[in-house]
């Protein structure tokens, strides 16, 4: 196993950063420029296809920040199937797990897009606009949330055992992961919508800061 010591710099890694800028960047970008609340899924339909009627403009910028962070997202996983590689006995399986989750994650992140884009159009003024937001939300948080979560876990855990990431940092991703787990618990009690947000934003940060620290290549500091 290669030290952390001796690491290579993996400037690929800097797709952690950049996917955690662009979700954020789009939503909130969204979320300033529109003059209603985005809806929630148990939403009135009518309210819902009043928002995407009047906000084109934010939702477009919020699909375009959703698909640059799938893109992103999907390199990123095979910075962390690298660093899974460096772990020794039992890489092969944790590379398998960083693989599976961030495709999972990435595909799941772009269906959502596609659906808000949609939304940015005819289809948001439209009687099924409340059908298609549905949609984009199980994708984007339901499916998003475990898979992204098991890339997450596979990046805290390859990152404590090789020593590449600081402490914080992969315990961050795990406390993260374990969070993303449970966002399917919506399915049975929709407060339990709260794990989406709960796993996905620090989640968020905790990739920035990796994909920060393994584009260095760099052993952090004690």
């Amino acid at each position: 196993m290669r030290s952390a010591a001796t690491a290579s710099p993996d400037r690929g890694a800097l797709s952690g950063p950049v996917a955690g800028l662009s979700f954020i960047g789009g939503i909130g970008a969204a979320n300033a420029l529109a003059d209603l609340p985005y809806p929630r899924p148990e939403t009135d339909p009518a309210d819902i296809r009043r928002y995407f009627t009047q906000n084109p403009g934010p939702t477009r910028l919020s699909a375009i920040g959703q698909a640059s962070s799938a893109v992103e997202l999907a390199r990123f996983t095979a910075s962390v199937a690298r660093l899974a590689g460096r772990t020794g006995r039992g890489s092969r399986a944790l590379q398998t797990a960083a693989i599976a989750g961030g495709a999972v994650a990435a595909a799941s992140l772009a269906a959502s897009a596609a659906c808000t884009a949609a939304l940015s159009g005819r289809c948001g003024r439209r009687d099924s606009a409340a059908a298609v937001a549905r949609r984009g939300f199980i994708a984007g948080g339901v499916i998003h949330s475990p898979a992204f979560g098991i890339l997450l876990g596979s990046l805290g855990l390859a990152g404590l055992r090789t020593g590449e990431l600081p402490r914080p940092v992969a315990v961050t991703a795990l406390a993260s992961a374990s969070a993303s787990l449970l966002a399917p618990l919506y399915l049975v009690a929709e407060p339990m919508a709260w794990f989406i947000p709960a796993g996905r934003f620090p989640g968020l940060v905790a990739t920035s800061v990796a994909g920060a620290q393994l584009a260095r290549g760099a052993r952090p500091d004690r």
